[in-house]
């Protein structure tokens, strides 16, 4: 027994001895003089990739290193693919500022100005760095990484900024890059808040290029908090914050006031198009300071209208009209709304809703083409009097200026008359056949049009109300014992797809007109027309047409709308007037 544990220690003097003498530095002359200094890692690390242009590059030893051999000579950072050997100073190297913190054994070299994009750079730390005791590194340690095509993303402000102080104690900490960020990489892990050592319960989210700590209890008053994001913490394209980002502040004693809730609800779906959106506080709030300033809802970047009152708890946004169909919409109320004491909300509260799903089919997309008012193949004319056509262009092709006819008198308000055998502006030819081209397209896609389930139609559709959808024709369509009526049942946004696979005709006097209703807008009715269409004497017509052969408007009739026609000719016959939908 006394034979097996001397065999044990035996071995482990053996083990320790040999791992000492391999870390030992040598002197040809004196032998072993102490422990050796060695690189223990780099970041980046060998072979890395996908390095952040703003990289600041680090060095970890082993043990204390003598700061006064960390010295610009003693690391060289160059372009490795200008080098004549890896390691050599041959080349352009790097210019930067090197610091040596004895704390963690670590140096670091902060490069003048961005690295070049997907470059491989080689790193060389010199022999000629020593520790305390005077040995140095045994021979040049050498790596190479290659840079990304982008910068690290930043943090670019706080809330609390750094060192703020009377941090109210139901504060939601955040911070805000530079870039849009991965939101899976920003957790509880790269987003910390501590109280001294101690870790604050919380929760973490992210929107837009904003990341938010949530504490789950209230701060406590008169302490100082310290906030950290991680280079954990990846933007888009998976590239990490360059050095980790810490920030403090100290808290007063006073809770602000808050939103307890919201209508619409936050994430709320199918939200109602006569809505109005409300949020309740958890005391009263001084109503000179709900305005429309501190309370905003937004359709991506753009103001909703609206009125904003507030009573007691409760602030209401009412819009000036019908919210569109199929949009998600951001509230917010920010900290300029105040209590009567004139405390202010801790943080801006915002909240999203998105409204029900459009009434009727996809609209048509009609892409480069729907800039114009008149599109044809062969021939644009204007047989009598002072037609108009506004805000729009007017089109020929594969026709030339020369089957242009009757401008002036006719004349084009707010646009230009483009033709195929155009010089000027140089590109016309092109950009026409891109037009006709998007009209096709536009064309077969009302054309196939399949959701919701067509519902079948014949003959004439004067007298009637329909409400959004796709309607089927298999022969001719007309409007011609009374008016047609389009109702949008309050959507804005209700698209009417029209496929009729002959002729297409109003017929003036009596009726025949399109009329619409409901906040229905004529820029998302379609006419799919499979041969020519008519629009009748004095007729008063809304939409866009969509032909595929030609377009006809008869004496003194309207359209509010579009005329196009994929093959034949455009012919307005007397004062005719075509406005943009």
């Amino acid at each position: 027994m006394k034979t097996k544990y001397t065999r044990l220690w035996m071995a482990a003097f053996v083990a320790i001895f040999l791992a000492i003498f391999t870390m030992s530095c040598k002197d040809e002359n004196v032998g072993i003089v102490g422990v050796c200094p060695v690189v223990l890692s780099t970041d980046p690390a060998n072979t890395a990739t996908g390095v952040a242009l703003d990289k600041v590059v680090t060095v970890a030893f082993n043990e204390k290193m003598n700061p006064l051999t960390i010295v610009p000579s003693a690391f060289i950072l160059i372009e490795a693919a200008k080098s004549t050997a890896v390691g050599s100073a041959v080349g352009v190297q790097v210019s930067g500022a090197m610091t040596y913190d004895a704390s963690n054994y670590t140096m670091k070299f902060v490069p003048t100005s961005s690295l070049k994009a997907n470059t491989v750079y080689s790193g060389t730390i010199k022999s000629s760095v020593k520790d305390l005791m005077g040995n140095a590194l045994q021979t040049d340690y050498v790596w190479t990484f290659t840079t990304s095509a982008s910068l690290s993303p930043q943090v670019i402000a706080s809330d609390p900024a750094n060192f703020a102080t009377g941090v109210f104690l139901n504060k939601v900490v955040n911070a805000t890059f530079s870039v849009p960020m991965n939101a899976a990489s920003i957790t509880a892990s790269t987003f910390t808040l501590m109280n001294g050592i101690l870790p604050v319960a919380g929760s973490v989210s992210y929107s837009g290029s904003t990341a938010f700590f949530t504490p789950t209890a209230q701060l406590t008053a008169s302490t100082t908090y310290t906030a950290t994001v991680t280079t954990g913490a990846k933007d888009a394209s998976g590239t990490s914050m360059a050095q980790n980002y810490v920030w403090s502040f100290t808290t007063g004693s006073t809770s602000a006031p808050k939103v307890n809730s919201t209508t619409p609800l936050n994430l709320a779906t199918g939200v109602a198009l006569n809505s109005t959106v409300t949020a309740t506080f958890s005391e009263a709030m001084d109503p000179l300071k709900i305005t429309s300033t501190t309370f905003t809802v937004k359709n991506g970047t753009t103001l909703v209208a609206g009125a904003v009152t507030s009573a007691g708890t409760i602030a209401t946004f009412t819009p000036s009209a019908n919210l569109l169909s199929g949009v998600t919409y951001t509230a917010t109320i920010t900290t300029g709304a105040k209590n009567p004491a004139g405390v202010s909300l801790a943080n801006d509260y915002v909240w999203t809703f998105s409204t029900k799903s459009t009434l009727g089919p996809v609209g048509v997309d009609l892409k480069s083409v729907a800039v114009f008012g008149i599109i044809a193949g062969v021939g644009v004319s204007n047989n009598a009097g002072f037609s108009e056509i506004h805000d729009m262009n007017v089109g020929i092709y594969p026709g030339l200026r020369s089957s242009v006819t009757g401008f002036p008198p006719a004349i084009v308000v707010n646009g230009s008359i483009f033709c195929a055998d155009d010089l000027i502006p140089a590109g016309t030819p092109a950009m026409l056949i891109q037009a006709k081209q998007d009209l096709t397209d536009a064309y077969l896609f009302a054309e196939a049009a399949t959701s919701p389930a067509p519902a079948t139609v014949a003959g004439d559709q004067g007298g009637k109300t329909l409400a959004p959808g796709i309607y089927k024709s298999t022969s001719t369509l007309l409007i011609q014992s009374g008016d047609l009526t389009l109702d949008a049942q309050g959507d804005a946004n209700a698209v009417w797809i029209f496929q009729i696979a002959s002729d297409f005709t109003t017929v003036g006097g009596a009726g025949g007109n399109v009329i619409l209703t409901g906040g229905a807008q004529a820029k998302n009715i379609f006419w799919q027309t499979g041969r020519s269409a008519t629009i009748g004497d004095y007729t008063i017509f809304k939409g866009n047409v969509l032909a595929l052969t030609s377009i006809t408007m008869n004496a003194h009739a309207t359209a509010q709308g579009r005329m196009l026609a994929r093959n034949g000719a455009v012919v307005l016959t007397s004062t005719n007037i075509i406005t943009k939908p």
